[in-house]
């Protein structure tokens, strides 16, 4: 059972780290004005869906409920609450510095996805701590 929660933890977090990395590969993408770092990452992601596609022991992992479970957390550190508190944060920023273009806007919410990722990331990291003291006593 802990194998499947620890294999569970690793494939939201890696999810989590592909989704930051074509959120900065965007904003990467429109301050330089290319479109190159958006397609490399989204190449680089379409790669990693279809190996895990057809790696059939990967397939099956992805199935099971606690991956689904742990992928609902991922995306609510990741998504869910950096949008709102984005949205919230630029939108008094706004108010207060005047209207801006898009690549700002996009920077303070992958800023916040980056801050949620981590928060997921290290609420891992201590359960696998607190896991490994509770198992010795």
């Amino acid at each position: 059972m802990h194998n499947v929660r620890r294999y569970a933890d690793i494939v939201a977090s890696t999810e989590g780290l592909l989704w930051l990395a074509l959120g900065w590969s965007v904003t990467l993408s429109a301050y330089r004005g290319s479109t190159e770092p958006t397609v490399g990452m989204m190449l680089l992601i379409a790669t990693v869906i279809f190996v895990s596609w057809f790696h059939r022991p990967l397939r099956l992992l992805l199935r099971r409920y606690h991956v689904r479970k742990r992928r609902t957390d991922m995306w609510i550190h990741l998504l869910a609450l950096p949008l709102l508190l984005g949205m919230a944060a630029y939108i008094l920023l706004e108010f207060l510095l005047g209207p801006a273009w898009l690549p700002p806007k996009m920077l303070a919410v992958n800023v916040l996805a980056t801050a949620g990722w981590l928060t997921f990331v290290f609420t891992l990291v201590i359960k696998v701590i607190h896991r490994l003291i509770t198992s010795g006593k």
